[in-house]
């Protein structure tokens, strides 16, 4: 490890600073379920005594010199734009950050997905600064990488110039799920840098409040939080549940919470559907109330869909901390570190996702099955060896 650690972090459109004035506080940022990135990454500066400049794209611009800490919010003014603009603000976004690691004389950049394309930063070991970039989203979407569209075509020649990253320019990778480590495998020909995995970390305190599900399961209540997206299968759920209420199942509610672009014609096709008491858009959901949402829920679905670049998808790990069943699929890479306690459906089957609702509704032994299988893959997500800040530690200090 060098003598002084001095480290840029470009994490995201996360809210570093939001997450800063809790953890100066020593409190966990009330906003999110698991422990954030930034807050796990402010602990690593201050175990290592480490100077840090933190970057992200959330929000208005702001800036903030307190201690070892720099903390910006640059936003990204082109996330908008479409084509060729897009890539380019993309593009010129990445250069900033390079420009700022060397104002700030870094001798290490951590750089989240979604922050630039990846090729860029192989300039910086050129410059002394030591790369190590954190996955958390799958690098393509997987069930559609062999698709001929001009996008597609983009994806695979941007992948082509990142590859060089991955394989000689970076210190290791960061990456969340077996699916990301697979894809890096793939794009290197098996020729990376060292892959260290991490999981998302909770607190066990997020959970003590969950009860058992209610035994009385008529209503039988599904769960779908998150964005409201057609990518995301809500529309999907939608036609579930009217054939459903087709068949007389009044018996099985759907709780939708969340936000986003198909909220008002998801509420628009409910209404017209005549399906509002079976089928209850809730919109955006503070954390006490998404708390009596878990309490009150029989089961989980996660229903995303094969054109989605998926990330780890942190809502099925919380259906199983809370001691519920999930129905997904394999697009999602939590999957293969819960498959005991889900469901599994094959992708964009929507029969499959109904018919697998109607035998957790139905069979209760098989819904006492998964249930308890909960219960033995909880820990891993408690567990802060296995944590973004432990693994990032453990890079650090190597180097």
């Amino acid at each position: 490890m060098p003598k002084k650690l001095r480290i840029l972090y470009a994490a995201g459109p996360g809210n570093v600073f939001g997450t800063y004035q809790y953890w100066v506080k020593g409190q966990d940022d009330p906003s999110q379920v698991s422990v954030t990135y930034s807050g796990q990454f402010y602990d690593v500066c201050r175990a290592l005594d480490a100077q840090a400049y933190v970057i992200s794209s959330y929000g208005e611009s702001n800036l903030l010199h307190e201690g070892r800490f720099t903390i910006e919010n640059r936003p990204f003014s082109l996330r908008q734009a479409s084509g060729i603009l897009y890539h380019w603000g993309y593009l010129w976004y990445g250069l900033q950050l390079i420009v700022s690691a060397l104002r700030f004389r870094a001798n290490v950049a951590v750089v989240a997905n979604g922050t630039t394309y990846w090729f860029i930063l192989s300039l910086l070991p050129w410059l002394g600064v030591q790369v190590i970039p954190s996955l958390h989203c799958v690098l393509w979407c997987k069930y559609l990488r062999q698709e001929q569209t001009l996008k597609s075509k983009l994806q695979r020649f941007v992948l082509r110039l990142s590859r060089y990253l991955f394989t000689s320019h970076c210190t290791a990778i960061l990456a969340l799920s077996d699916d990301i480590s697979e894809q890096l495998v793939e794009i290197t020909n098996g020729q990376h840098r060292p892959i260290v995995q991490f999981l998302p970390n909770y607190r066990r305190s997020e959970f003590a409040g969950v009860s058992e599900p209610n035994q009385e399961r008529s209503p039988f209540r599904v769960l779908f939080a998150g964005r409201i997206e057609p990518n995301k299968g809500v529309f999907e759920l939608l036609e579930i549940a009217k054939s459903f209420a087709a068949k007389g199942r009044n018996d099985i509610v759907f709780d939708i919470c969340g936000k986003g672009s198909a909220l008002e014609s998801l509420n628009l096709a409910v209404k017209e559907a005549k399906i509002d008491s079976s089928f209850v858009c809730h919109g955006y959901c503070t954390k006490p109330q998404m708390r009596e949402m878990f309490n009150r829920a029989h089961t989980l679905i996660v229903p995303t869909r094969t054109d989605f670049i998926e990330g780890f998808n942190k809502v099925v790990v919380e259906g199983v901390l809370s001691g519920r069943p999930v129905v997904t699929s394999a697009v999602c890479p939590a999957l293969s570190y819960v498959r005991d306690a889900v469901v599994e459906v094959p992708p964009n089957d929507t029969q499959g996702y109904a018919n697998s609702l109607l035998k957790l509704c139905d069979d209760y032994e098989f819904y006492e099955q998964k249930r308890r299988a909960c219960l033995g893959l909880q820990e891993q997500f408690y567990d802060n060896s296995q944590s973004w800040e432990s693994r990032l530690k453990s890079i650090l200090v190597a180097i």
